[in-house]
């Protein structure tokens, strides 16, 4: 005797629970009609259809809701990716909260995986010729990426890089350059 068909059985279990929990929306873009679903009721005749040796049911493929769904995995990916970049540059918990919504226990969590040591309080303030130097590039760095002062992902992007390569803490640098935008010197 042959096995029961795999996908029939899934089919029908998940228009049984589809049924019990009052979806029967999803159970008609399943491809049931109400004769059908009204067969669902009698256990005699999901015996027959979960036990058929023979597929009465197709898989078909949404190919553009497909191509959306991986496209969402990898802005994920990439998300996560700018995430661990920060956190390695220095970023604050608050900064990393506010351009991604991540929880302070989540960035926390963040910080073991990528081996980061716990940071208690406030990174120290830029000296004149940390201060100079940073206001140089970052000026240079606005200009050359035509950058609105107002466009925060541009600016978060800039800092990074500016945290790489003048070798200082990225929520320092964000601090000054909002300090600076806040007061008008640009």
């Amino acid at each position: 005797m042959s096995a029961p068909h795999p996908l029939n059985q899934a089919v029908i279990a998940q228009a049984l629970h589809d049924l019990r929990n009052g979806q029967l929306r999803r159970c008609k873009a399943m491809g049931f009609g109400e004769e059908e679903l009204d067969a669902l009721k009698h256990p005699e005749l999901v015996s027959m259809l979960v036990n058929a040796t023979v597929s009465w049911c197709s898989v078909s493929v949404n190919r553009e809701v497909l191509k959306r769904l991986l496209s969402q995995v990898h802005d994920v990916e990439r998300e996560i990716a700018t995430v661990d970049r920060m956190l390695r540059l220095g970023a604050s918990t608050e900064m990393v909260s506010r351009f991604y919504g991540l929880t302070h226990q989540e960035v926390a969590l963040r910080r073991d995986i990528l081996g980061l040591p716990k940071r208690k309080g406030r990174h120290p303030v830029l000296d004149e010729a940390q201060d100079t130097a940073l206001w140089k590039q970052w000026k240079a760095g606005v200009t050359e990426r035509g950058i609105a002062l107002d466009d925060e992902m541009a600016m978060l992007a800039l800092t990074m890089d500016l945290a790489e390569t003048l070798s200082l803490p990225m929520s320092v640098i964000w601090s000054a350059i909002r300090n600076w935008i806040d007061q008008g010197l640009v």
